[in-house]
């Protein structure tokens, strides 16, 4: 067996990092040769640019592109090599594929190394098809796909690595499975300041999920804690390299929901040795598809409003443009539209009487576009009808009475107009409600864009060939019907239903499903981020039956009465100087509202704690103070949840804040209360 002990292993590794050293060293020259000819080759032009023909300055040309992308090849083989010094690889297995086959080891790691001298791989890609046996099987049988089929054959080893900074920390002999033991010390580790890519121990669903190259739309449920946010960037990273010809990094857009979260994933994607993927947020995504029309209010200024002011009316509001059923009325409203908005009046030029129900069968025929585009298609139709009648050209008079007469017989509106007569149409005036300075609420955002796709059509963003949505229980039917008219690529689409911000406009995976009836759904029930203790704890607020916690122990949560705000406050700043000597590198403060959140902040600043607002671009390491909506997707070493008495956590809305706060914690959770506790903390 080739390295068979650990001593073997040792040796071997010091081998490896030897060639990736010197791999590192020629790809080095190249690109300084590279940029040298280039240099030489554009000083040359310059300087005989008036001598040359154009032929001369073509084939000039031409050699300088063939050089960058040259170039630009030797630089990106150097970014993934300089991926492999560190930790070249993570596992192993030794795969005979026929019995008169040698058994061949096949280390797996973030890159593929191919030894030039040896004309061989040394180290796979974890996405090549060969290396997804590590993650889907054990020892003994074991397949993979190959372009041109299936290859089978036997694991007769498999091994785990942890390679830090070019040291092996340890090596398992796994016959076990990857759940076992390396995922157990992953788990325990501290985390620091970003979402970290999971090669190591991505587990066997997670795998099908990742590497599932046929789903036009994936929808993944996922628990919390689960990975779902992490295992959807590894199906990107996978898609990317599978599919290298015909995607790049830039096709891609991430839909996130906020700024902090964005940045707080940003690391994944390079760490797998892929670029930079660019996202935005759906109130970008709106504010671009209003262009810039109308002021409206924000997700976060929503949900800030129902935790501060819950008002009957403005949750009735909200819970009822976040249905079906809406979306449905609204399609009626458009086919009522279609049957009703023309007014009868005869259409005579040139001598010709048009039929007026010749016009309003073309309108229909036309049917697929948007109402407003229609209409010139329409004049097309009615001019072409005269002159077919006339037998002869029109005039620039007869032409311009047509269409001045046409759009006249369409009494269809501007898109807010039609909306509004919308509310009139179902008889519910009162649920189109403008907020201060003829401000938007948020409930009326996306039906209002989508009332402008059926009467405008919509600037479609065909340069996107995939779309990662996060956060999906946070959008509603109509915002799903929006998506869907706007980004005909491929979607990824995750979440969890017991995670809503917001519960009065929360969709589930079902839901989702309705308006993407081609998804494949995808429940993963596993929860890997918290401790046996704090996933037990959690649940007893909001009871999930389904969720499977990892057997991984820690602190019972503490959960802290105080006589008075004060003595509240005062015990935080010492739970946050005590976190110091934890050896920890993250502690989150995870208030209800934004307000408790500035006012915690102000007490205990001096103690470098930094604030996250609806304005923060950028995840902060160290100790975190910020509101429960901001918090999620993200995770830390510790959670202190403040303020859960009585009359702060009592709605249902509360008790879900409650529950995302909570499940934010990894190893140690700690509540804090003023006098009474909150009903959800009884038992």
């Amino acid at each position: 067996m080739i390295n068979g002990t650990e001593q073997d292993e040792r040796i071997y590794l010091e081998e490896i990092k030897e060639r990736i050293s010197l791999a590192l060293h020629r790809v080095a020259d190249r690109v300084r040769e590279f940029s040298e000819e280039l240099r030489q080759n554009k000083q040359y032009i310059y300087e005989h640019q008036h001598g040359l023909d154009e032929a001369d300055m073509v084939a000039a040309g031409q050699s300088i592109n063939r050089m960058v992308n040259v170039g630009a090849g030797a630089v990106d083989r150097r970014r993934k090599l300089l991926k492999l010094v560190g930790s070249p690889y993570f596992g192993r297995i030794d795969f005979q594929s026929g019995i008169d086959v040698k058994e061949m080891p096949i280390y797996v790691g973030l890159a593929t190394f191919t030894d030039e001298t040896l004309r061989q791989n040394l180290i796979y890609d974890w996405r090549a098809p060969i290396s997804s046996m590590f993650y889907d099987f054990e020892l003994g049988d074991a397949e993979y796909e190959t372009p041109s089929g299936k290859v089978k054959g036997t694991i007769g080893l498999k091994r785990q690595y942890k390679i830090r900074d070019g040291v092996m920390e340890f090596m398992i002999e796994s016959s076990l499975s990857i759940d076992d033991e390396v995922l157990q010390r992953e788990l325990s580790k501290s985390t620091d300041d970003r979402m970290k890519n999971i090669v190591a121990t991505i587990q066997r669903d997670q795998n099908q999920v990742i590497r599932n190259e046929t789903a036009s739309v994936m929808i993944i449920q996922g628990v919390a804690g689960s990975g779902k946010t992490s295992i959807a960037l590894h199906r990107i990273a996978f898609l990317l390299y599978r599919f290298r010809d015909t995607i790049k990094a830039k096709d891609i857009l991430i839909l996130s929901p906020n700024k902090v979260f964005a940045d707080y994933i940003s690391n994944v994607l390079p760490e797998l040795g892929e670029e930079h993927i660019p996202e935005t947020e759906m109130e970008e995504l709106a504010a671009e598809l209003l262009e810039k029309k109308f002021p409206f209010q924000t997700f976060f200024q929503q949900v800030a409003s129902l935790l501060e002011h819950p008002h009957a009316e403005f949750i009735e509001r909200i819970q009822f443009k976040s249905s079906f059923e809406f979306v449905r009325q609204l399609n009626k409203y458009f086919i009522h539209l279609e049957n009703n908005s023309f007014t009868h009046t005869e259409l005579k030029v040139a001598g010709v009487v048009v039929p007026f129900p010749y016009i309003v069968e073309k309108f229909k025929a036309w049917q697929r576009m948007p109402m407003h585009k229609r209409i010139p298609e329409v004049v097309q139709e009615v001019l072409q009808y005269i002159r077919n009648a006339v037998k002869r050209k029109l005039t620039g008079n007869e032409k311009a009475k047509v269409w001045e007469l046409v759009p006249r017989m369409f009494n269809i509106r501007s898109p807010f107009e039609v909306y509004r007569n919308f509310y009139s149409w179902i008889g519910k005036p009162e649920m189109l409600h403008m907020m201060h300075g003829s401000q938007l609420e948020f409930a009326d955002v996306f039906p209002l864009i989508y009332c402008k796709i059926r009467l405008e059509g919509v600037q479609t963003y065909d340069h996107v060939k995939h779309l990662l949505v996060d956060e999906m229980q946070d959008y509603t039917p109509v915002q799903y019907a929006v998506l869907s008219r706007v980004f005909k690529c491929r979607k990824t689409i995750l979440g969890d239903v017991n995670q809503p911000v917001n519960p009065y406009s929360a969709s589930s995976a079902e839901g989702i499903e309705e308006v993407f009836p081609q998804g494949d759904v995808v429940k993963l029930f596993r929860s890997y981020r918290s401790t046996w203790e704090i996933v037990q704890f959690s649940l007893r607020i909001v009871p999930n039956p389904n969720l499977i916690a990892m057997e991984r122990h820690g602190e019972e949560p503490q959960v802290k009465c105080f006589a008075t705000s004060h003595d509240e406050a005062e015990a935080i700043r010492e739970l946050v100087l005590q976190f110091g000597n934890t050896g920890n590198q993250s502690l989150g403060i995870i208030c209800k509202t934004q307000r408790q959140a500035n006012a915690l902040h102000e007490k205990i600043k001096a103690h470098n704690v930094h604030l996250l607002t609806p304005d923060s671009t950028s995840f902060s390491t160290g100790i975190i103070i910020t509101t429960v909506h901001l918090a999620k997707g993200l995770e830390f070493d510790e959670v202190i949840v403040p303020f859960v008495s009585a009359s702060n956590y009592k709605s249902d809305i509360d008790r879900r804040m409650l529950y995302i706060a909570c499940t934010r914690a990894m190893h140690k959770l700690t509540i804090t209360y003023e006098k009474e506790r909150s009903a959800f903390l009884r038992g």
